[in-house]
C-alpha cells in the first residue's frame, strides 16, 4: 500500500484482468430494454440483429449486450445473484445532468442515496435489474480511503436517503460541488424499505 492506496494485482506480481469489458442480459423485453438502457446511458448501437444487440457508450465495442429470450419467464424478486450493475459519471454535475434528463423522460429512481463514499441514484430497468448511477464523493484515493477507515462508515455503511428534487434543486441554486458531496449527517436507512425488490 502506498500514501493509503493499495497496490494494483500486477504491482503484487499477479496477473489480472486489464478492465471489466461487459454485461450480457437476457429478456423476454428485448426491444423495450433495449431503448431503456440507450437512455439512460445514452448507448450507441454497435451491432443489432433480431437477436442481439451490442451498445457501448466508449471505445469499447460493446459494454452492454442485450439477448432476445422470448420463452424466459420473469425473475423473482429477492432472490439470490447479482445485485446492481454500478456506473459512475466524471462529475456531479454530469450525474445531477442526467437526473433530470431521466426525470424528463419519466425515468426515475427507485433510490436516492449518499454512501459517504458516493453520490448515488438507483433505477430499475424493465426486467427490474438495478442499475446505479454515481459520482465519487472524493477527488483522491487518500480521502476516499481515510473515510472508509473512519467512524463514520463503520457506523453506518449504507449510507443515508435523500430527496433527489430537492438536492437538484439545490445544486441549480448554486451550491458547491463540495457542499453537495460531503457525506450526509444520519443513520442507516431501513434495508427492506430502502431499496426496491428486483
Amino acid at each position: 500500500m502506498t500514501d493509503g492506496i493499495p497496490r494494483s494485482a500486477r504491482q503484487r506480481g499477479r496477473i489480472a484482468p486489464t478492465k471489466m469489458a461487459h454485461v450480457v442480459l437476457r429478456t423476454n423485453r428485448y426491444d423495450e430494454m433495449i431503448a431503456w438502457w440507450k437512455s439512460v446511458l445514452e448507448l450507441d448501437v454497435m451491432h443489432a440483429n433480431p437477436f442481439l444487440t451490442f451498445l457501448t457508450f466508449d471505445e469499447e465495442h460493446h459494454r452492454i449486450a442485450i439477448g432476445r429470450f422470448p420463452d424466459l419467464k420473469d425473475k423473482v424478486a429477492n432472490a439470490v445473484g447479482v445485485d446492481h450493475f454500478a456506473f459512475s459519471y466524471a462529475s456531479i454535475g454530469d450525474l445531477l445532468s442526467t437526473y433530470e434528463r431521466l426525470a424528463a423522460q419519466g425515468i426515475r429512481p427507485a433510490t436516492s442515496i449518499h454512501h459517504g463514499i458516493t453520490l448515488s441514484f438507483y433505477y430499475l430497468d424493465p426486467d427490474h435489474n438495478e442499475v446505479e448511477l454515481q459520482v465519487d464523493a472524493f477527488n483522491t484515493q487518500a480521502e476516499m480511503n481515510a473515510f472508509l477507515a473512519g467512524g463514520a462508515f463503520l457506523r453506518n455503511p449504507i449510507g443515508v436517503l435523500f430527496d433527489a428534487d430537492a438536492f437538484v434543486a439545490r445544486w441549480r441554486a448554486g451550491a458547491s460541488d463540495a457542499e453537495l458531496l460531503r457525506p450526509l449527517e444520519g443513520g442507516p436507512p431501513d434495508m427492506r424499505t430502502a431499496f426496491a425488490e428486483h
